[in-house]
């Protein structure tokens, strides 16, 4: 459950003096680096906490276990046992001392109740019943999930029947994220609900058959185009060059000089690249297996590659054996790459936008660019 502009920033000593004391109940501020471990934020006092999943007797058991509270750790040694703690309990392992002990609840869920789930059991159901099993990228996964856990938190423990029998709910809940949010974060987040209420349905049949959101007013939608300009280029590498984690710095320029998706590059592994043949090989991009593709690799990309291969052996020594975009994460990877604008004024789409109008600008036809929406150099 992410609020606020602060969740989406990585849980430093400086993010995590940033927090503001909630003025009612609590939320959620993720850690960028390590997914499963966050500040947890109330009226008066921050606590690092951890969630993670196990499974046992047929049934997956969602833990959230407090690490310490902040000040009695420092952030890098709450990181380091929380993430000694997220590979315990993903083997399977409970490692709180006993249920009394535990300031935070373990949540049952057990998969085969279906009757009249609520928006939490209907959401994991259609995260690990339909996404992972069509192979949907960790991006999109990540979206739906800010969506449900974080925009309609307040309903995760309510049964679906509620929203559908009431559909003013759902149409209330988008007219306040629209003002809140904006006009396109609401219209994904119904998306979202949409789909996970459909799904649910066909297991649920006594739910109700009009799927709630069929009753919104969907705002209006057009293509933004947030590309830098020729002119606003120099501007953007003096902002680059500022970034104090060299990894991230080389990940952003390798992702202007490609015009590819921040998901596929995040998850680049160095077997991939073949210097010899100036490729980088993407295996499963955004579409799965069969949309495989190579990303030819100019003189600058190299460059950027040898630049980050080096910087990871040095900081990363373990993670930097498979992964190009090394990171102190549960993946071994970077697993965000979203930076505060104030930092980086640019980056991720931003940067793929950037790529296809500055190849029009330099006389590229049209033919030979390929659309923001499809992988570039397909077949290559």
């Amino acid at each position: 459950m992410i609020s606020r502009a602060a969740a989406e920033t990585s849980a430093n000593y400086h993010a995590v003096a940033s927090l503001e004391l909630a003025t009612s109940g609590q939320y959620f501020a993720r850690d960028t680096d390590l997914p499963g471990f966050m500040v947890l934020v109330g009226k008066r006092r921050k606590t690092f906490v951890v969630q993670g999943e196990r499974r046992t007797a047929g049934k997956r058991l969602s833990v959230r276990m407090k690490v310490a509270e902040v000040g009695e750790l420092t952030t890098r040694a709450a990181r380091a046992k929380a993430k000694d703690i997220l590979g315990k309990i993903a083997s399977g392992v409970d490692p709180r001392p006993s249920r009394q002990e535990s300031d935070l609840d373990t949540v049952v869920v057990d998969l085969p109740s279906i009757g009249n789930p609520t928006l939490r059991i209907a959401w994991e159901r259609y995260r690990d019943g339909h996404m992972k099993k069509k192979g949907r990228s960790e991006g999109t996964i990540n979206n739906y999930r800010d969506h449900v856990e974080r925009l309609l938190a307040d309903w995760l423990d309510e049964p679906l029947s509620k929203l559908g029998n009431d559909p003013a709910l759902v149409t209330a809940r988008h007219e306040k994220l629209t003002k809140e949010n904006g006009a396109y974060i609401a219209n994904g987040c119904m998306r979202t609900l949409r789909a996970v209420y459909n799904h649910a349905r066909k297991a649920a049949r006594s739910l109700p058959a009009d799927n709630p959101v069929s009753a919104i007013d969907w705002n209006a939608e057009h293509r933004r185009s947030t590309a830098l300009g020729l002119s606003d280029l120099e501007g953007w590498f003096t902002e680059l060059a500022a970034l104090k984690n060299p990894v991230r710095r080389e990940f952003h320029l390798f992702m202007l000089l490609s015009g590819h998706r921040p998901e596929a590059i995040r998850r680049a592994q160095v077997k991939q690249v073949d210097f010899r043949a100036r490729i980088l090989h993407i295996p499963r991009p955004k579409g799965g297996e069969v949309k495989a593709f190579d990303i030819p690799l100019s003189n600058d990309m190299i460059r950027c590659l040898v630049r980050v291969m080096r910087i990871g052996r040095a900081l990363y020594e373990d993670q930097s054996r498979d992964w190009l975009f090394p990171a102190d994460s549960g993946t071994g990877h970077m697993a965000e790459h979203k930076e505060k604008r104030h930092d980086l004024s640019k980056w991720g789409n931003d940067l793929r936008q950037t790529f296809r109008t500055i190849a029009q600008a330099a006389g590229v036809t049209e033919l030979d660019v390929p659309s923001s929406y499809e992988p570039l150099y397909p077949g290559c």
